[in-house]
């Protein structure tokens, strides 16, 4: 899909900003590019959509070289996301989102269309298409940045710290949901990043650049178990939990495979007498076939219990869940570092398959980090005490 062939970049001084650049990224691949400051990790990707060129190098698009193609064209067939987002205020969302093809010149039914089966993508409603940003709150805003790279329909997509101006909720649930959109659509993408986190959630290979060079290029797990060298080691800090659990790497070998839950059609108190039969505060709502549509909670259902009589009137639908799939790194972050409870554990099909509470990980992270200690304390307590046997007989 993407080829980077000897590729460097010299400025007036001769300052190298990339230095012989040799990248070959597959389709469909999640590719972050990471480092400190002045790595060169921006320049790399403005270089693929030719808004920076190289000084030395080629660089291949499904085997065509880029410094041969009109630079328009070739930036109107690549996505692109940046931080400050960049919408049009005086456009509507739709306008907003169907730049491009405009510029393609698509017929209006095709881009109506095209707007209309991007909305629902990101799980927002039809009629915010004719409101405009600033209607929107920052993280929506983010999503119509994300849909209008799609909107071409373009297999590569370019990110430069998409989210870095978001709040970390916002963060986290943004970050989820491209995942799995990329995964969904199969689109590459290259996505720059200062986060660290950030990368190894959603890589499925990290470029570490150090001085315009490239340190190490290799899947997220590789780089936290066989870091290349001390610069990669120290960057990614030594306190990622995989390091302590290398055979424990995916939720679905740690989740209870018995979450509590109800349908949405039951009424208040069956979810009451629910509750109290399985000590819980909280139930995940599913409907019929085991599709995760929510939850509810013994707060909410104090504070609507008057004028609510069944599930449906209370449910919450805006619930953080992951795949039996995921890499457990990333729940232990969201769990222990942003305060949830549980974590709600679902298939391809969004079916509710499980649940992975704060305790349980917890747990898991003492054993961790205590358990080899007081397996060695033991050993050296019976050592002693087979000593002692020995001396006084």
């Amino acid at each position: 899909m993407l080829r980077f062939e000897h590729v460097s970049k010299t400025y007036k001084g001769g300052k190298k900003a990339v230095d012989d650049l040799n990248l070959d990224i597959d389709k469909g691949e999640f590719i972050c590019f990471i480092g400190p400051s002045g790595c060169g990790k921006t320049t790399t990707m403005k270089m693929i959509n030719r808004l920076i060129d190289p000084t030395e190098g080629k660089i291949f698009i499904d085997d065509k070289d880029i410094l041969q193609e009109d630079p328009v064209k070739l930036r109107r067939s690549i996505g692109y996301v940046i931080q400050q987002i960049g919408l049009m205020p005086h456009m509507t969302i739709r306008d907003n989102i169907v730049l491009v093809p405009k510029l393609l010149k698509w017929s209006d039914e095709k881009k109506q269309e095209r707007a209309k089966e991007l909305i629902k993508l990101v799980d927002l409603p039809e009629e915010y298409l004719d409101r405009y940003p600033y209607e929107l709150s920052g993280g929506q805003q983010q999503r119509i940045g994300v849909l209008r790279a799609l909107a071409a329909e373009q297999n590569l997509i370019l990110m430069d710290e998409p989210f870095g101006a978001l709040d970390p909720i916002t963060r986290d649930s943004l970050q989820e949901e491209f995942k799995n959109l990329q995964q969904e659509l199969g689109k590459t993408i290259i996505f720059v990043t200062h986060d660290m986190d950030e990368a190894l959630k959603l890589a499925d290979r990290i470029v570490i650049m150090q001085a315009g060079k490239v340190v190490q290029f290799d899947t997220p797990d590789e780089i936290l178990r066989h870091p290349a060298n001390s610069f990669v080691e120290e960057f990614i800090g030594k306190d990622r939990l995989i390091e302590a659990q290398p055979d424990v790497t995916q939720v679905r070998q740690i989740m209870n495979t018995s979450p509590v839950s109800i349908t949405a059609d039951k009424s208040l108190q069956a979810a009451i007498q629910l509750m109290k039969q399985k000590r819980v505060d909280t139930l995940l709502v599913v409907d019929e076939k085991q599709v995760l549509k929510g939850y509810i909670d013994v707060e909410k259902i104090d504070s609507e219990r008057r004028r609510a009589t069944s599930v449906v009137d209370i449910l919450e639908r805006d619930v953080f869940y992951v795949k039996e799939d995921a890499l457990l790194r990333d729940t232990i972050q969201r769990i222990l570092k942003r305060g949830y409870k549980y974590v709600p554990v679902v298939d391809d099909e969004n079916r509710l398959v499980g649940i992975v509470t704060r305790a349980s990980l917890v747990d898991m992270v003492y054993d961790s980090i205590w358990g080899e200690e007081q397996e060695d304390t033991e050993q050296t307590d019976t050592k002693e005490t087979v000593a002692t046997s020995e001396g006084g007989e």
